[in-house]
């Protein structure tokens, strides 16, 4: 089955940039889009981005548009997110996920392989 496996997080000031990773194994043809989503304390697990494996393009939430881009690189099975002018509001836990079959990536539903997450922190 598929495997995610997050880094790149750490702790930024407000107003800078982080780079997410996310390296995928076991992935197939079944494997139809890689989204980010993001949890913070004491709110609801929250989908920011996702791309479409074949092709199909990105999709963001509003609340990153505009900030946060979303990158497949197929041959390194990577997929990363480019975030920028981060604020406290971006402080969260950043996860991965992948969505077999289906060729819809946004809603931001349906995402059944997960990693473990990478902590994103940003101070004021």
């Amino acid at each position: 089955q598929v495997q995610l496996v997050e880094s790149g997080g750490g702790s930024v000031q407000a107003g800078g940039s982080l780079r997410l990773s996310c390296a995928i194994s076991e992935y197939t043809h079944s494997t139809k889009c890689i989204g980010w989503f993001r949890q913070a304390p004491g709110k609801e697990r929250e989908g920011i981005a996702a791309i479409s494996t074949g092709g199909g393009g990105a999709t963001y939430a509003d609340s990153v548009k505009g900030r946060f881009t979303i990158s497949l690189d197929n041959a390194k099975n990577t997929v990363a997110l480019q975030m920028i002018s981060l604020n406290a509001d971006d402080t969260a836990m950043y996860y991965c996920a992948a969505k077999s079959l289906s060729p819809y990536c946004y809603p931001f539903v349906g995402y059944g392989y997960w990693g473990q997450g990478t902590q994103v922190t940003v101070s004021s």
